[in-house]
């Protein structure tokens, strides 16, 4: 295993999760059920399988798409979202 690899990716969704709408979803439907372990563990799951989907989808896009062009596209893609957040438009 490529333990660097690991940890970056462990450290870069770690953070970019921390505060986000799935968080805030979780602590609200942990209120307000209390059923901790039910929730965790639907969340958790939901968030395995969405992993799951993106590195697959990485995987099959990596085959046909050279990696500088999936870095401008996605370097786009956050240029405009920004933007868009910027003037209210998102």
């Amino acid at each position: 295993m490529d333990w660097k690899l690991f940890s970056v990716t462990f450290g870069t969704i770690f953070l970019a999760e921390m505060g986000d709408k799935t968080q805030l979803a979780t602590i609200a439907l942990t209120g307000e059920s209390r059923k901790l372990v039910t929730v965790f563990l639907g969340a958790a799951s939901a968030l395995v399988i969405t992993s799951l989907m993106g590195v697959l989808a990485g995987g099959i896009i990596s085959r046909y798409v050279p990696e500088v062009i999936v870095q401008k596209v996605a370097a786009l893609f956050f240029i405009v979202t920004g933007v868009l957040f910027l003037f209210g438009k998102a």
